[in-house]
């Protein structure tokens, strides 16, 4: 243990948008994904809503990575990897409730104590959860948000108006992310959580691409992180893994250092392998990972 001095370092943002059906999730985070990076062929979305991301081939020339079911968390790591050795700069996942659904629907097939149960599921949605926190990409993540319907007052009648509610995700997932939009049918969007300070307390807006551009300008504020900074905090992190699905995640998220440290991970692979030999010789073999 050693204490530092604080200080803003630059980072990749971690962003959801969660709304009801037509509120504009998808648009909204390719036009903010293009202010974070200017290039449409540097944003890939993983898609697990049958190609609707598609709908908006118009916008620029996007890459498209289709999810196909099961939508496991380690599909949504994979695809996340997948995304990051194409040279990919900023990484949409559309959408990020899936992956919940099917922690869900693992979870009620389980035979057994269900609270039991739970302490099985609950490491996968957070391995994907730390996967996406350490990719070393921007992420934009979309939630659908449980619908319901409300009376309002519009031009002297009561009018039905469909409002989104609770973003369909594990509870407590928006306070893994930087910024949390909720957008309405509107097309608006307004903070329910923002770090950056950026758009908390400001009126009702429509992303754009200069709402990327804005957290773009607030993510390169801070230093520069030197490689030798970089390549001391991942051999903490290697040395701080303890399965084989946790060393594979972070090996995929930093393409330009697998080198470097290869020797490392490998050293670590071959510790977990001692420490738990039956079921990681299982794991190694199917993953097939950083062979030497």
């Amino acid at each position: 243990m050693q204490l530092t001095t604080a200080s803003r370092k630059k980072v990749k943002i971690k962003c959801a948008l969660q709304g009801p059906s037509g509120s504009g999730k998808t648009k909204s985070a390719l036009y903010i994904a293009y202010g974070l990076c200017g290039a449409w062929d540097k944003i890939a979305v993983i898609d697990t809503e049958n190609r609707s991301s598609e709908l908006y081939s118009d916008v620029g020339n996007f890459k498209v990575l289709h999810l196909e079911p099961p939508f496991t968390p380690e599909r949504y790591t994979q695809a996340i990897g997948v995304c990051i050795q194409a040279g990919m700069d900023v990484v949409i996942i559309d959408s990020l409730t899936h992956e919940w659904e099917a922690i869900l629907d693992i979870h009620s097939k389980m035979t057994g104590n269900s609270f039991t149960n739970w302490s099985k599921v609950t490491p996968r949605h957070n391995a994907f959860v730390n996967a996406m926190l350490q990719a070393d990409v921007h992420i934009l993540g979309t939630i659908r948000a449980k619908q319901d319907y409300v009376l309002s007052d519009k031009n002297g009648k009561m009018v039905p108006e469909k409002v989104g509610l609770k973003g369909v995700q594990r509870d407590g997932m928006d306070y893994e992310f930087t910024i949390v939009f909720d957008l309405d049918t509107n097309l608006q969007a307004r903070v329910s959580k923002d770090r950056t300070q950026l758009f908390y307390g400001k009126p009702d807006f429509i992303p754009t691409v200069e709402t990327g551009k804005k957290i773009l300008e607030w993510c390169n504020e801070g230093k520069e992180v030197s490689q030798t900074d970089l390549i001391k905090s991942i051999m903490h992190r290697i040395n701080s893994c303890t399965t084989l699905e946790q060393l594979n995640q972070l090996y995929n998220s930093y393409p330009g250092i697998q080198q470097a440290l290869q020797n490392e991970f490998t050293q670590r692979k071959q510790q977990i392998l001692l420490e738990q030999p039956i079921t990681n010789h299982k794991n190694a073999h199917q993953n097939g990972t950083y062979r030497r």
